[in-house]
């Protein structure tokens, strides 16, 4: 076969591949968006948004509800769009996510890192504070880190925590706790938009911020 018939045929299929994945992650990200517009204004009146890429969405409410102070919200997808890198992300264990970043106005008085470390983002996550020296113990199947001196009490605050957290979400890829900003950070999986009602939702969200900044 002639090479330039080769090359028109490659360049048809990664055109197509990028085109079908392309409309693929901005019709499902669209979909999400729209779901989260009944929760939002429980968070705050007023929610910036804008596209970071094709794989990327950012929403921000600067001046959030109490019990936050800040919220930005990434829905972050695979890379339908680029055949290579949606193989390489499956490797990696990437998968459609669901990104809070908070500034709490009662930040928590510890630190902590909980997990999966078979997930791109909890991998990363591990890695880091494993690098300062964190203690490190299984928990519920995902992997608990906290300051040397620590693990006890970050596991009875977790202990202390599991309902709100199951409220809002089954699976965890990345629960963060900082006394430093964000104070929580939480990656999850797409919610199924379908069966679950928004405001109830983001009800949870705010049920599980305000419980992180209990001292007791």
């Amino acid at each position: 076969m002639n090479p330039q018939y080769i090359l028109v045929i490659v360049v048809i299929v990664v055109m197509g591949w990028f085109a079908i994945g392309l409309i693929y992650n901005l019709r499902r990200g669209d979909a999400v968006l729209k779901w989260m517009q009944t929760g939002l204004p429980d968070i705050g009146p007023r929610t910036t948004f804008r596209w970071l890429g094709t794989s990327v969405a950012e929403l921000a409410i600067a001046k959030a509800k109490n019990p936050f102070r800040r919220l930005e919200t990434l829905l972050v997808l695979a890379p339908r769009d680029v055949f290579w890198m949606m193989i390489v992300s499956a490797f990696q264990g990437r998968r459609d996510t669901l990104i809070f970043r908070a500034v709490l106005s009662s930040p928590p008085f510890l630190d902590l890192e909980l997990a999966n470390p078979k997930s791109w983002s909890g991998r990363a996550a591990l890695s880091q504070v494993a690098a300062r020296g964190w203690e490190s113990k299984p928990y519920h199947g995902l992997q608990l880190m906290a300051p040397k001196g620590f693990m006890d009490v970050a596991t009875t605050t977790l202990d202390r925590l599991s309902i709100p957290m199951q409220k809002l979400s089954p699976r965890y890829f990345r629960l963060s706790l900082r006394k430093n900003l964000p104070n929580l950070e939480i990656h999850i999986p797409f919610p199924d938009t379908h069966n679950t009602d928004a405001v109830q939702y983001f009800g949870a969200l705010r049920n599980l911020a305000r419980a992180v900044g209990e001292q007791n």
